[in-house]
């Protein structure tokens, strides 16, 4: 096997000498006449009309018998076989793939579709054209691409070598467009709010900081759009959402990303039962028109999207795992002592001063990990939930649900709060939390409080997170396995030299190596021989 920097150098020499024969190895243009996966699906009617077609893509390994050679050409949509052989191919063109084209490189084919004697649909290469000169060797077939590091920084060559990564991400195009469909047909408004806010709000995060020069001001990238999205819902939008990026300067985890995607909407006139009949809706709905199915597989576990949801209050879901009974009204000495009768029950790392606090400690870490299918909490302390209406008859708790399905918090949603008064001294209640230490407290906003002067309708609002959705549906174990580039830190110079060896060390062995390398066996050598046309 030739060593990396060899290999480099080499295709490098072989660029200038194109270049000298006057062969542009870097083609401005190339119009395929077809997909790989629309000749495949019609390979029938191709192969009987004798259609010529013209594709074009990247060269996977390249396997030479004698005078003939096969290579996959991977496309946007698929990967199709291409046969080159003298007398069918011409003379130029044979000669051209064997002296000059690697695999990695792209070309352009023409040719006619046939099926080998296996059943293998193919393009019969009649011209071939290089589109584009690859300098650097994919990662070799046989090993493959699996270091998870590797994979995140370089998703280029993720998606290029592990098909299953970029259905991934074909899955998570199709759940945003499925979900912008269900929304739009139910005559919501989709609009754009800012991504930089004077005062940031809507969430309990910490957030980042820029500075605008011009203007001489701080500026906070948004935890959440909430405050300007209700100030639409205040100005007459009955029904609006959005798609967009949320950041939050907070830990990295496998459900947690500093940037990340949110669908977040707001519908006047309702309150939060009626967003949970949307959410188990909306769900329901992209996971038929996606994945086909109410049913599927997450992390071992079989879920079932199709029966009626499961409703439970916080509380309720405590006692229902532990057999403890904690009110909202229990004291922080009341709500320790119970404690102690549950089993498992780790002490918290930071210390806990509310009753509230330490019974959704309990709920976090006791109730969440059981919680596999679908399913509602709903009523959430007040203290905890600073821009919710609290629950008519209980000022301590809040009309708030938040969603699970396969242990993940998918969304959160409230019946909004519109009493200026309320929200103004809700702010105060944040902004002494903050003043406390606490950085993830929210800030005052009387530019929001004057807007729920002018008098905002009953409303409820939904937030879900696209990210963690798309994990459910394409049973991913990480956030960052449904991101195309999440966040990583940045490596050291001798990190970065050890991960260049290690990318080194994947490299596809030689196209004159192939035909004698123990990873091809004796029977598929003797298959694509039979395979002639």
């Amino acid at each position: 096997m030739l060593e990396r920097n060899a290999i480099i150098e080499q295709r490098i020499k072989k660029i200038r000498e194109l270049r000298e024969r006057g062969i542009n190895p870097f083609v401005n243009r190339f119009v395929p006449s077809h997909k790989s996966s629309e000749i495949l699906k019609f390979a029938d009617d191709f192969i009987k009309e004798e259609r010529e077609v013209v594709v074009a893509g990247r060269v996977l390994t390249i396997r030479s018998f004698g005078k003939a050679s096969f290579f996959h050409l991977q496309d946007g949509e698929g990967k199709i076989q291409i046969y080159i052989k003298q007398g069918i191919t011409s003379p130029e063109s044979a000669d051209f793939l064997k002296k000059w084209v690697d695999t990695g490189d792209f070309v352009g084919i023409k040719g006619i579709v046939f099926r080998t004697k296996t059943g293998e649909v193919t393009v019969a290469g009649k011209e071939l054209t290089l589109l584009t000169k690859s300098i650097k060797p994919l990662p070799e077939k046989w090993h493959g691409l699996r270091d998870t590091e590797i994979r995140y920084r370089c998703r280029y060559l993720d998606l290029i070598v592990n098909d299953s990564v970029k259905k991934t991400f074909e899955t998570r195009s199709r759940i945003i467009s499925s979900i912008r469909r269900f929304l739009d047909a139910k005559g919501y408004l989709e609009v754009e709010t800012p991504m930089m806010h004077s005062i940031y709000g809507g969430a309990n995060a910490r957030p980042f900081i820029t500075y605008h020069n011009a203007l001489n001001m701080n500026l906070y990238l948004r935890i959440a759009p909430e405050l300007y999205l209700k100030r639409l819902t205040i100005g007459g939008f009955d029904k609006v959402y959005e798609i967009n990026r949320n950041f939050r300067n907070e830990g990295i985890s496998t459900v947690h990303n500093p940037e990340f995607t949110m669908l977040e909407l707001y519908t006047a006139y309702w309150d939060y039962t009626d967003t949970m009949e949307l959410v188990e809706e909306m769900i329901k709905n992209v996971a038929k028109e996606v994945l086909g199915s109410y049913k599927f597989q997450f992390q071992g576990e079989t879920i079932d999207l199709e029966p009626e949801w499961k409703r439970i209050t916080m509380l309720d879901s405590i006692k229902e795992i532990t057999g403890v009974d904690f009110k909202w009204s229990d004291s922080i000495e009341e709500v320790r002592r119970k404690a102690r009768d549950i089993q498992n029950l780790q002490e918290p790392s930071a210390p806990i001063k509310s009753p509230e606090e330490m019974i959704y400690f309990i709920f976090e870490n006791i109730v969440e990990p059981t919680l596999i299918q679908p399913t509602f909490i709903k009523e959430f302390p007040k203290s905890l939930s600073p821009l919710s209406k609290v629950k008519e008859g209980d000022p301590l708790v809040a009309e708030r649900f938040e969603t699970f399905i396969g242990h993940l918090e998918i969304g959160n949603a409230y019946s909004e709060l519109n009493d200026p008064e309320d929200q103004y001294e809700r702010f105060l209640e944040q902004m002494k939390k903050f003043e406390a230490g606490d950085t993830q407290a929210g800030m005052m906003d009387e530019d929001y409080v004057m807007a729920l002067e002018q008098g905002m309708p009953p409303t409820s609002g939904l937030g879900i997170g696209i990210d963690r959705l798309v994990m459910l549906f394409t049973n991913s174990s990480s956030i960052r396995d449904v991101i195309l580039f999440p966040l990583m830190r940045q490596r050291t110079q001798q990190e970065l030299e050890e991960e260049m060896k290690q990318i080194s060390s994947l490299s596809e062995v030689s196209p004159e190596d192939i035909t004698t390398s123990p990873n091809i066996s004796q029977n598929h050598q003797r298959d694509k021989e039979k395979s002639e046309k």
